[in-house]
């Protein structure tokens, strides 16, 4: 009898000491959040899913290289500009340093008709492209017996076109004057005498 109520007094004393470790709390408990006052949405779909759309995503594309002839064909230009003009300049200084080119100068102004027309102090129009000098077209040959020049000349009434040419029929014998005259800008048309002398 005294051995059931030793047990049933342990039993009741576990009982007390388990209910004391129930209640027990801890000073770093996180509180709990308050409970929610409204119900979640619940999202609905019409359709069942799908999966988004692949793209096959491409390398980088690459810088295409420039052209190149542009520049080539800027240059070429340039060049052929460029050879042209010393060409025209070296050939011009040619005409203008031979010795039918101050014949020809000498003999306008010597000419009485032609200084009636145009005044005195003729000469021959510079040129600003030339740096002041003439430009005298045409070609002087006199090794091939061929010389056919023009070039504008001016004095102090009016100014005009020179036209002059010249052959040689064969080596050893003088040149024949075909053309010598003057075209005035007014339509005036002066001959100049012909016996310039040519070697």
């Amino acid at each position: 009898m005294a051995f059931a109520s030793s047990k049933a007094v342990q039993a009741a004393t576990r009982r007390v000491v388990a209910g004391k470790h129930a209640i027990r709390t801890y000073a770093t408990e996180i509180p709990r959040p308050p409970p929610p006052t409204r119900q979640p949405v619940i999202e609905t779909f019409s359709e069942p899913s799908k999966p988004r759309p692949y793209y096959a995503k491409h390398p980088p594309f690459r810088e295409l290289p420039r052209a190149k002839w542009p520049i080539a064909l800027a240059a070429l230009a340039l060049g052929v500009s460029g050879w042209a003009a010393f060409m025209t300049f070296a050939t011009n200084q040619e005409k203008l340093s031979s010795s039918v080119y101050r014949s020809i100068l000498r003999a306008l102004k010597a000419d009485p008709q032609l200084r009636e027309v145009l005044g005195e102090a003729i000469r021959a129009q510079p040129e600003w492209w030339l740096n002041g000098d003439p430009h005298v077209k045409g070609r002087i040959s006199q090794i091939q017996g061929n010389i056919d020049v023009s070039f504008r000349v001016r004095g102090s009434k009016g100014s005009g076109t020179l036209y002059f040419t010249s052959i040689r029929k064969e080596k050893g014998v003088p040149f024949t004057i075909l053309r010598f005259r003057v075209i005035c800008d007014d339509g005036t048309i002066v001959s100049i005498s012909d016996t310039l002398p040519i070697d």
